[in-house]
């Protein structure tokens, strides 16, 4: 008898999963309570895939020998208890993946925020280097896919707590660890540990073989670390302090330390700016430096690196306002980074599906920098709460044109009108990629 597999959800990693276990000789059968994507049900019929939509059928599903669970199923799904208490392992694309490798490499990037941008970075350094690599995971495209149909010696992964969860053995041979820092807590019965936990998974099997790259200015993650004292080789990355090993910043140098190669270069010559990327650009360097990459090709990367869209993206500037679309803001560390790097007076869009947000964290720069807040929600209430006594303007508008057109109305030559939501984007879009480009739009109809 086949090995069965069953996967839940039929998204991206859901689809790419029932691809490389079809190819693996698994029994596959994809069960999704929603309906799924025309391209995706495409994909299962070339591949003759068994699965249905709408609905999840007991008896199909609990002679499983394993599940596959897609990452944006919560634990508390009924399917997902029910299969837990009939006590058939749950996994996730990632360990599944994992199991196929064969002797390509891994890099797995997690943090609250900034690990799109860290993992885009490495990638264009290690194509820049002339690797045969893939950019994967969280940042849209599945690893399982990857490896059904062009498998890479090198997968760079931008990986979630959601994607960690259910991991049993893997093991990437890097791992980078950015920030920890509230997020998602609806999904970790609001325990900020159960996730920080979460965010450790990503070492938890790593040997002396491996490396660690981490944040060593962040205080939760240094705290954890002298409870966990993972098995792997330590690479800490710092802006306050020097390093033996690894990578710090000391006034104006970036300096790279791993085995004999050293790099160091101006934090002028980053095409990222702002404090958190000058973090990211160090993760990424350091992986870099790791994987053998000369520091020439490195610094040529770090140089013409194009940042992504919806990531503190320049979008025009419209008689003198500049408008920026960080869409992908989705809590408030990432907005608070955002206004960490302006320099203008700044008039800011906020808003949508709050995730248990705390925004007194942005107060002091809210202060110094912000003239105006637009609302852009279906629910403003708790932030007009949180700044009605420290912002001289706070309007309330229910789209994107309308949020840009008051926006501009307010705005005076010199200032920056910036998306930059701290909340995700179900209320009112599709996502954030939706939210980016209704933004954009708008701005490019004044």
């Amino acid at each position: 008898m086949s090995h069965r597999l069953v996967i839940l959800g039929a998204g991206e990693s859901g689809v790419g999963a029932a691809l490389l276990a079809k190819q693996k000789d698994y029994d596959v059968f994809v069960s999704d309570g929603g309906s799924i994507k025309e391209k995706y049900k495409q994909e299962l019929f070339e591949n003759e895939i068994e699965f249905e939509e709408g609905k999840h059928s007991f008896e199909k599903i609990l002679n499983a020998d394993e599940v596959m669970k897609s990452p944006g199923i919560p634990e508390k799904n009924e399917m997902v208890k029910t299969i837990r208490a009939k006590g058939i392992s749950i996994i996730s694309e990632f360990e599944l993946a994992y199991r196929f490798k064969g002797t390509s490499k891994i890099v797995g990037i997690t943090g609250s925020n900034g690990k799109s941008t860290c993992t885009s970075l490495l990638f264009h350094i290690c194509k820049t280097a002339g690797l045969d690599c893939a950019l994967v995971g969280n940042i849209g495209y599945s690893i399982a896919k990857q490896m059904a149909e062009n498998p890479v010696e090198l997968y760079v992964a931008e990986i979630s707590s959601f994607q960690l969860d259910d991991i049993q053995t893997f093991r990437p041979d890097i791992a980078i660890l950015l920030n920890i820092t509230e997020d998602h807590l609806d999904r970790y019965e609001y325990k900020f540990e159960n996730y920080i936990n979460s965010k450790f998974k990503i070492a938890k099997n790593q040997t002396l073989n491996d490396y660690f790259i981490y944040n060593l200015d962040d205080e939760v993650i240094t705290n954890k670390l002298t409870e966990l004292k993972p098995n792997t080789n330590p690479l800490p990355f710092s802006m306050k302090q020097e390093v033996k090993k690894g990578g710090y910043i000391k006034g104006d140098q970036m300096m790279l330390r791993i085995q004999e190669e050293r790099v160091s270069m101006s934090i002028y010559d980053f095409a990222l700016k702002g404090k958190h990327n000058n973090y990211n650009t160090m993760a990424a360097g350091i992986a870099a430096a790791t994987l053998g990459i000369r520091k020439e090709k490195i610094r040529e990367a770090v140089k013409d690196f194009q940042t992504l869209e919806h990531r503190m993206e320049f979008v025009a500037t419209v008689r003198g306002v500049e408008f920026i679309n960080d869409s992908k803001a989705t809590n408030v560390n990432s907005t608070w980074f955002a206004l960490e790097s302006m320099n203008k007076p700044t008039v800011l869009i906020l808003g949508g599906t709050d995730k248990g947000n705390d925004y007194s964290l942005m107060d002091d720069l809210i202060k110094q920098k912000v003239k105006a807040i637009i609302c852009m929600g279906v629910d403003n209430k708790k932030i007009i709460a949180a700044f009605k006594d420290i912002v001289p303007s706070i309007l309330v508008t229910s789209s994107a044109k309308e949020a840009v057109n008051t926006a501009f109305k307010i705005s005076t030559k010199g200032d920056v009108v910036l998306l930059s939501p701290a909340c995700a984007s179900f209320d009112l879009f599709k996502n954030y990629e939706d939210r980016g480009k209704q933004f954009k739009d708008a701005v490019k109809e004044l």
